[in-house]
């Protein structure tokens, strides 16, 4: 037998050891969906921010598991009695992963480029209220509104806020340079993106050194992948009939977490027939939401009828105002004047909720004379043709942004709902600061969209992790998409 050092530990145990002590320091995270670029102010997927958002890019504030926004790059900010002006002080001793300075400039370049006229931000409305960014001194910064925002520190904790450098804006789609706690290594595209500790990261240094986020969209290859303990976690697990197995099994742990994902079949209201209510009206009629939540999510999923989260305090309970009823739907396709029904695409993307949850919308929809052609898009597709193209009828999407009833008002959004009142209704929402003047303008816009039948409005997307019993700080809810590598350790 080889002795190691004189002592009484082996040579094969001591490489045990040091296995078992790397697989401490590190941790594989399976997610579903494949980020399409790696730039979160550059695109509308939530897989972006899933990898990206704290863990490479920061923002002047951020979410934390709770939903509660807290400090950021900004470590404390001051507001003007008029709720025109914020004033932020920027932490000290900040640097990008190349090395440069994260200042006062980079907060103004940011901010300016994503409000700016030829900005691809695809949440462009966030930053509609800046009338002016000027630098005060390399850690101060002020922003200035056109009129009060009572939700600015809010939309400054999206993954669409984050600060960029003016020397790596542009190539962060492929080659991310953030502020954040992790540095990018490497994107196996098809297969994995890997992340190593930030040695000059300007906060508390985490616990994990190395991860591996690896791309798995088969649910039953997700679940093999988990049972076999390939992956230390599977974050919004995709494969909801397997989890009692999972809960049974002392190896694993699981979670069930709620999101801020308003999952709709998404209605291109320019497209005809789609353009008339009463059609859209219809469509929600025909749809059996309790048969969608138990058929693509068994069980999971809390059904909604308008776009708000239920957990939220301004929710108000709307799917009463479109219960399925077949015959009525029938009888409002008939007053549109389509008595016999018509075609009609329904793309998907990937996600299964969408898969499955399309093959039973589009049972549901031939029931009253519709025949809903599915077409199975990859999420670059989807993206193209759908979001940006707005080359489809219906959709089945997860909106998971948080509080985002907003994308209503803009009419160039992909489902391209244009109702003026609905968007001076948000202006004064904007502009709201009281609480009480805030809730009831919620409660408005909630019930117009709903009157509207802008969309057929589903469930709230459930959010299952399956995880080693060993990995503590997973985000158990999701109130922005992220899966958080900051707060994550292995128990000892």
């Amino acid at each position: 037998m080889t002795i190691f050092n004189k002592g009484l530990i082996t040579v094969s145990a001591f490489a045990l050891m040091v296995s078992l002590a790397n697989a401490q320091d590190n941790v594989t995270i399976a997610i579903q969906l494949e980020p399409p670029n790696l730039d979160p102010t550059g695109a509308a997927a939530q897989a972006i921010d899933s990898v990206m958002y704290s863990n490479v890019f920061e923002g002047l504030t951020r979410f934390m598991s709770d939903g509660e926004v807290v400090p950021g790059l900004a470590k404390s900010w001051d507001i003007s009695t008029d709720g025109l002006s914020y004033t932020f002080n920027l932490q000290t001793g900040v640097t990008f992963h190349d090395g440069t300075t994260m200042d006062a400039e980079d907060v103004k370049f940011s901010l300016d480029r994503a409000r700016a006229e030829d900005s691809t931000n695809a949440q462009k409305g966030l930053f509609a209220n800046i009338a002016a960014v000027d630098v005060i001194d390399a850690t101060t910064v002020k922003v200035t509104l056109s009129q009060p925002t009572g939700n600015f520190l809010f939309n400054m904790a999206w993954g669409d806020a984050v600060i960029v450098a003016p020397e790596s804006a542009e190539t962060n789609a492929t080659a991310p340079v953030g502020t954040g706690a992790y540095r990018f290594v490497d994107w196996v595209q098809g297969d994995r993106l890997e992340l190593t500790r930030n040695a000059d990261y300007w906060g508390d240094a985490p616990a994990i050194q190395n991860a591996t986020f690896r791309f798995i969209s088969d649910p039953t290859a997700a679940f093999a992948a988990v049972m076999a303990e390939d992956v230390d976690a599977f974050a919004g697990f995709p494969a909801p009939e397997n989890i009692p197995q999972f809960e049974a099994d002392p190896r694993f742990q699981v979670l069930k977490g709620n999101t801020e994902g308003e999952t709709i079949l998404s209605t291109n209201n320019k497209m005809p027939p789609f353009d008339n209510k009463l059609v859209r009206k219809a469509v929600a009629h025909a749809i059996d939401r309790q048969a969608i939540i138990d058929g693509a999510m068994f069980g999971l999923g809390t059904p909604i009828g308008t776009h708000f989260a239920p957990h939220n305090p301004n929710y108000v309970d709307l799917t009463g105002n479109s219960q399925y009823d077949p015959e009525l739907s029938k009888k409002l396709l008939a007053e549109a004047g389509f008595a016999d029904g018509f075609t009609t695409t329904l793309k998907l993307p990937p996600p299964s909720y969408a898969r499955r949850g399309g093959e039973i919308i589009a049972a549901q929809l031939r029931e009253v004379g519709i025949d809903a052609q599915i077409s199975n898009l990859e999420w670059a597709q989807w993206l193209e043709e759908v979001f940006r193209g707005k080359d489809f009828g219906l959709s089945i999407v997860s909106h998971t942004e948080p509080m985002d009833i907003g994308i209503y008002a803009n009419p160039d959004y992909y489902f391209q709902y244009d109702n003026p009142a609905f968007q001076a209704l948000m202006d004064d929402l904007n502009k709201a600061t009281d609480p009480g003047e805030r809730a009831a303008l919620m409660a408005q816009a909630q019930t117009i969209i709903a009157e509207d039948y802008v969309n057929g409005y589903l469930f709230e997307l459930a959010y299952p992790t399956i995880a080693k019993a060993g990995l503590q700080g997973m985000w158990e809810n999701q109130p922005t998409a992220a899966v958080d590598l900051t707060g994550l350790s292995w128990a000892n």
